[in-house]
């Protein structure tokens, strides 16, 4: 799996951290930057992975910015985006569970380094469960669809 992966000047040091999960876990990433600590807006980051991931040019997507919520709201604009902005593991094996979520969103200053890496490890490993969900889903397409047009 190839995802994109991005950051605000307050996310650097948690991205770093969990790159190392991501190679552990087999998955390739395409980093978007940026790279330092240097204060830069996360509206400009959070759309270059929410567009790979909205396109279809990648299957999932990573941010992180100091709370996480910025970066929430701005992935979230795409269609077929399904953000999920999780601050421990049962947020992130339910936003795969039952939202078959794309896009994981970090707090980086919220969480400290090992419970990023128990999140990014439970939520890359959590398969969507279907049945009753991709009812919902198609629901939330549907949503797009009419808003989008």
């Amino acid at each position: 799996m190839k995802i994109a992966i991005g950051c605000d000047h307050a996310g650097v040091a948690m991205k770093n951290e969990i790159t190392p999960v991501l190679k552990e876990l087999g998955v390739e990433w395409e980093d978007v930057g940026t790279n330092t600590e240097e204060s830069v807006d996360y509206p400009d980051f959070g759309e270059k992975v929410a567009e790979l991931v909205s396109s279809g040019k990648i299957e999932r997507g990573v941010l992180v910015c100091g709370t996480g919520i910025g970066m929430s709201i701005v992935a979230n604009k795409f269609p077929n985006v399904r953000a999920a902005l999780c601050g421990e593991t049962y947020s992130a094996k339910m936003s795969r569970l039952h939202n078959d979520a794309n896009l994981l969103v970090l707090p980086g200053r919220n969480i400290d380094g090992q419970t990023a890496a128990e999140i990014v490890k439970t939520w890359f490993t959590t398969p969507f469960e279907g049945g009753r969900h991709q009812r919902r889903l198609d629901k939330i397409r549907a949503i797009e669809s009419r808003l989008c047009k």
